[in-house]
């Protein structure tokens, strides 16, 4: 069974980006996006300048009113690729109460495709800010090799560059 991560927030995120649950790579960091070639990390460094030691990109995240977390709490996934995730035996995080802990959230980023579908068959909560925009932004698993860096890294540049209410 793997088992997620708390969420990397503060009370004041604005933006919530959801992965569907970590890899063998990150659970044996116990990181988010601990992988050396998922493009996390290399995102938020040029987005936002975060960089350094793991807990410190997290705090930098947190200052930037950004919080990372995973749609399911647990499930079987022998591995790490998102198409082997067991559903019959997926359970998700408990998003009514993070929304209500965090009513500031305007945009909710899946980080992938598998993402969104897990929220969408496993979350009804929705954010306390009725106006919250949902985007599916390009993986940066490295699994998603058929899009290259420069073009996830503009898509998430859109995305994140904009303030929450305006996505559509």
């Amino acid at each position: 069974m793997s088992a997620g991560f708390p969420p990397i927030a503060n009370a004041d995120a604005r933006i919530l980006v959801l992965g569907s649950l970590p890899g063998a790579r990150s659970i044996a960091e116990q990181q988010y996006y601990a992988h050396p070639r998922n493009a996390f990390w290399p995102i938020m460094k040029v987005l936002f300048s975060i960089d350094g030691e793991y807990d410190a990109r997290c705090r930098q995240l947190i200052s930037n009113r950004m919080a990372v977390w995973d749609v399911l709490h647990s499930s079987v996934r022998p591995g790490s690729l998102d198409a082997d995730i067991r559903l019959d035996v997926a359970s998700a995080n408990d998003f009514a109460s993070f929304f209500g802990k965090h009513p500031d959230i305007g945009l909710v980023v899946f980080n992938g495709k598998k993402a969104e579908a897990l929220f969408r068959r496993f979350v009804d909560a929705r954010p306390t800010d009725a106006s919250a925009r949902f985007m599916v932004l390009p993986s940066t698993s490295p699994a998603y090799a058929a899009m290259p860096f420069s073009r996830k890294l503009a898509r998430w540049r859109q995305a994140l560059s904009l303030p929450p209410n305006s996505m559509t």
